[in-house]
């Protein structure tokens, strides 16, 4: 059984709900859902859509096999019985996706309340795969967006992503390497995440290495004619600055052997200090050109902080924080009904209420229209697809109606949700992960700095477009 392609990969209660519609008779009733979130990530300005490719190659792979329906055959109800009638589990292994799904482009800048996916299609299909939708999409950006968050930090320096040690598992680690290096990561130290994935894999030596000699000197010498051309020496294990003179002389042994010494690691004590000190005595040997790779619990405030410091680092190892999200747990997706087609064949919005305004869903069969000024965004509207949009359109926050902005009558325009698949087939070849990354770093330019900030950053206009925010404060009071 693969979690990665099982139909399993799914919350109980998808599976009920799927049973009761079936024996309501509205298994097929044709459904549109959303797939979006509420509230930035990191308390950041921006977040970064990741996990679409995956997504897709779960859908393509979706269906139930003999041993998915053989257990859900054995699952019991209250009363000891089956949990599902045979006919529904027949129903199942029958069944072949008919979905159309419409996306943003993996690695474009989102915002909140946007939908990522739209799903179109029967509703226990489109119910079906709510739940791994949702895990997929969600860790992925949330993983993406930090990556780019500290990307943006290191202000051009060189971030590897060095997670996979304290991973939530091998699926969670493989998934944060791909979105890790999608955001921005130039490569990773999780081999088989660059065997999948064919990212750039990067490592240099633990402590361990050095404390197995009796010498520092000796265990530097020892690896360097091993890894003559990967010399990244480690050089904390005792005294750092003792150990930066012994890389040096490491290094000109390097040097008479016709090598070079790539650098060294700083994994402990005052990195700005150390590297400023490090710096100096590698320039005073003639190492110009070695690199001083930093490590130790990094995240994107530590590595401003260090720049700001004059910190002399050249590479970022970014571990923990990067690969758990670290400063936030989960993204906090969401999957909600927009419409449903009724027996007269017209699309009928659907709509829950809420005394919290940002939680109130939005009615109808929803698009996402961003628009640009000299190659700049300036706003974001969500609208309705099957109503036109006035002359003159008005960007409202969900969750604040106060804040609202009119869009240039200059501005240029592209709808972000593009058809990515049709009965369950993608309509295009996977995307190759280095055009994703392309396209974080050309979207990122687009985004005005004080956006990108890390603390207090500007709200992006993303919102409603005005008459489509009328209707659903319109239906919220209709329901109250």
């Amino acid at each position: 059984m693969n979690p990665a392609i099982s139909p399993l990969l799914t919350d109980l209660y998808q599976l009920t709900m799927a049973a009761a519609a079936w024996q309501a008779g509205v298994a097929e009733q044709e459904s549109v859902f959303h797939l979006f979130f509420r509230r930035l990530p990191f308390g950041g300005g921006y977040a970064i859509a990741a996990g679409l490719e995956p997504a897709l190659e779960w859908l393509e792979n979706f269906r139930f096999s003999p041993e998915d329906i053989a257990y859900l055959a054995a699952l019991k109800a209250g009363n000891g019985g089956p949990l599902f009638k045979r006919e529904f589990l027949d129903y199942l292994a029958a069944m072949k996706l008919a979905l159309k799904v419409e996306a943003v482009a993996e690695g474009s800048v989102v915002f909140a309340h946007e939908p990522l996916l739209r799903v179109t299609g029967p509703l226990v299909q489109a119910q079906l795969v709510e739940t791994a939708l949702l895990n997929v999409i969600n860790f992925q950006t949330l993983i993406a967006t930090k990556a780019a968050r500290v990307c943006e930090a290191a202000a051009g320096g060189t971030v590897v992503e060095f997670g996979l040690r304290r991973a939530q598992g091998p699926d969670g680690g493989v998934a944060a390497s791909r979105a890790a290096y999608l955001g921005g990561c130039a490569a990773t130290s999780n081999v088989v995440a660059g065997q999948i994935h064919g990212i750039p894999v990067k490592g240099t030596h633990a402590h361990s290495w050095v404390m197995a000699f009796d010498d520092e000197q000796e265990a530097f010498d020892r690896y360097v004619e091993a890894m003559p051309d990967n010399s990244i020496l480690l050089v904390d294990t005792y005294d750092t600055l003792d150990g930066v003179a012994k890389a040096i002389e490491a290094g000109k042994k390097l040097v008479a052997r016709g090598h070079r010494l790539d650098g060294i690691r700083l994994d402990s004590g005052d990195l700005a200090w150390l590297s400023i000190e490090a710096r100096k005595r590698l320039d005073a040997a003639g190492f110009t050109d070695a690199k001083i790779v930093a490590s130790n619990d990094l995240d994107e405030h530590l590595i401003e902080s260090l720049r700001h410091q004059g910190a002399r680092i050249d590479v970022w190892g970014v571990g923990t924080q990067m690969v758990t999200g670290g400063g936030q747990p989960a993204l906090g997706g969401v999957y909600k009904l927009g419409a449903i087609r009724g027996a007269d064949g017209e699309w009928k919005p659907r709509f829950k209420r809420s005394e919290q305004s940002a939680k109130a869903s939005v009615p109808g069969i929803l698009q996402v229209r961003r628009y640009e000024v000299d190659g700049r965004f300036v706003a974001d509207a969500i609208y309705d697809e099957t109503r036109s949009l006035p002359d003159e359109v008005v960007v409202i926050d969900p969750a604040d109606p106060l804040r609202r902005k009119q869009v240039p009558e200059d501005a240029f325009y592209t709808d972000l949700l593009r058809p990515v698949m049709r009965g369950g087939r993608r309509m295009l070849p996977a995307e190759a992960l280095e055009k994703i990354r392309e396209r974080v770093k050309k979207q990122l330019t687009a985004v005005d700095p004080a956006v990108k900030r890390l603390a207090n950053p500007h709200a992006y206009p993303a919102g409603l477009e005005g008459t489509l925010a009328a209707r659903r404060d319109e239906l919220n009071r209709r329901e109250a």
